[in-house]
């Protein structure tokens, strides 16, 4: 077994910036997909919950060791390979990068997640156009918030002119926003720094299209 194994979903933007941020380490990994639809879901398969008991996707395996939830992960890569750095030695630098990941981790993806749209699918009897409404809607009210932060911290990058922690947030974040029809560009400084982000082989190699589970355009 590699030394790192990721247990992930090609269209889970947890898992998204999880890659990015191995990629920006430079630690490579062995993938090992979790589809969160086939078969009801393999999440939710017993050899699976035994690693991650939320039944969630990332979980990160190191030396044996199993972690899960990419804020944890992202925490632990920076604390074993230091450099290069994505939480930056500044303390109030450090604050709004997790400000800003803590608009989109637990200010905005709980409520897009696929197991609340499952639920509010079972419960309350949404079809998949109120189900997208409602994504639509939690997405845009994160972006908003990260807009105006980051119209205050943004350089080249969400936190000034180098790579941290909060772009591997911001661009998974526009690309699950764009899935349920948000229009980006109404957020220039969060579409500006994405863009920018994207012109980087690191985010490049972590986008959806490029993971071996992905299963091809419209899907």
């Amino acid at each position: 077994m590699a030394e790192f194994v990721l247990y992930s979903y090609f269209r889970s933007s947890a898992s998204f910036r999880v890659r990015i941020a191995l990629n920006l380490k430079g630690i490579p990994y062995e993938y090992r997909a979790v589809h969160l639809l086939n078969n009801g879901g393999e999440q939710h398969q017993s050899t699976y919950q035994d690693l991650n008991p939320s039944k969630q996707v990332p979980t990160l395996i190191h030396k044996g060791k199993v972690i899960g939830q990419s804020v944890a992960i992202i925490e632990y890569l920076e604390e074993i390979n230091p450099e290069p750095a994505l939480f930056p030695k500044d303390v109030v630098t450090r604050a709004q990068i997790r400000q800003i990941n803590e608009i989109i981790n637990s200010g905005t993806q709980p409520f897009v997640n696929l197991n609340v749209l499952q639920e509010l699918e079972k419960r309350a009897g949404f079809d998949q156009e109120k189900k997208n409404a409602w994504a639509h809607h939690f997405n845009v009210v994160g972006l908003e918030a990260a807009e105006k932060v980051l119209n205050k911290t943004a350089g080249k990058y969400a936190v000034g002119d180098k790579v941290t922690a909060a772009d591997c947030f911001i661009v998974p974040h526009t690309f699950t926003a764009k899935r349920f029809n948000v229009d980006v560009s109404k957020f220039p400084t969060v579409d500006r720094v994405a863009k920018a982000c994207l012109e980087l082989s690191e985010f490049k190699k972590a986008a959806p299209d490029q993971q071996p589970d992905y299963p091809g355009p419209g899907v």
